[in-house]
Order: C-alpha cells, then sequence, then structure tokens
C-alpha cells in the first residue's frame, strides 16, 4: 500500500542566506500553522456547539413562533421549582421512612407510581424548555 499524502498549501521552499533568517522564516512558518490550527478548532467548536441546534430551530420558527424563547426563559423558573420540589418530596419521604421506604417491592412500586412519572416527564420538558430559554438569552446577549 501507499499513501500519498499532501498538505493544504505549498510550502514554501527556505532559502535563506544566514541562520538568524531562517531562524526568522520557520517561525513565520510556526506561526501560520499555529493560525490555521485555530481556525481549524475554532470551525469545529463551532460545528458542535449544543446550542447551535437550538439557535437554528429558534430562527426557522420565528416567523410562526415569534414569542417563543421569551416564554420559555419565562416559564423555566415555575418548571425548575416544580422539578425541585418533586425531588424534595421524595427525598424527604424517603428520608422519613428510612430503610422501609425501598424495602419490599409493594412500598417501591408506590414510591415510583407517586414519583417517577412526574419526575420522569418533568426532566424531559426541562431538557427540552431549558436549552430555548438559554438559546433566547444568548440570542439577546448577541444583539
Amino acid at each position: 500500500m501507499q499513501f500519498d499524502v499532501a498538505s493544504m498549501a505549498p510550502a514554501t521552499p527556505i532559502v535563506a542566506s544566514d541562520s538568524s533568517s531562517l531562524t526568522l522564516e520557520m517561525l513565520r512558518q510556526l506561526l501560520e500553522v499555529q493560525r490555521q490550527q485555530l481556525a481549524h478548532s475554532q470551525a469545529v467548536a463551532k460545528a458542535h456547539d449544543p446550542m447551535t441546534r437550538w439557535r437554528i430551530l429558534a430562527a426557522r420558527w420565528q416567523q410562526d413562533f415569534p414569542d417563543l424563547l421569551d416564554n420559555c426563559r419565562e416559564a423555566l423558573p415555575q418548571l425548575e421549582r416544580a422539578y425541585a420540589s418533586l425531588i424534595a418530596a421524595l427525598v424527604d419521604e424517603l428520608r422519613q421512612n428510612g430503610d422501609d421506604a425501598v424495602e419490599n417491592d409493594y412500598a417501591l412500586q408506590d414510591l415510583l407510581d407517586r414519583y417517577g412519572m412526574k419526575l420522569g416527564q418533568l426532566g424531559n420538558i426541562l431538557s427540552l424548555v431549558g436549552p430555548l430559554a438559554e438559546a433566547g438569552s444568548s440570542n439577546e446577549a448577541a444583539q
């Protein structure tokens, strides 16, 4: 097998008369490579930004849902409070009942029936509303 590897930019041959100009040329080339690496790293970071998806969604549907981001930002604290309240109630009940709270299948099922579905659904809602609220905040800060 043979691999041919070519660089993106043709390397300029180094023709130098003395060692100081050779060193200077090498430093220039190193600086150029670092600039290219920085530009590449910035492009990769931008492509993998998790908020990009939400910003694109908000921009795409801005005409149909003009207040979506603002409404998400307003609703988020209420959802977070409800979620924290459920977690606090669950933890308080576990603390009060001690080891008996989940010792048998009936007690565990009862606990899951009362808290599991609500916590799961609220967690899913928060994972959707939260990024939209944050996208609205970052759009507002950018303007």
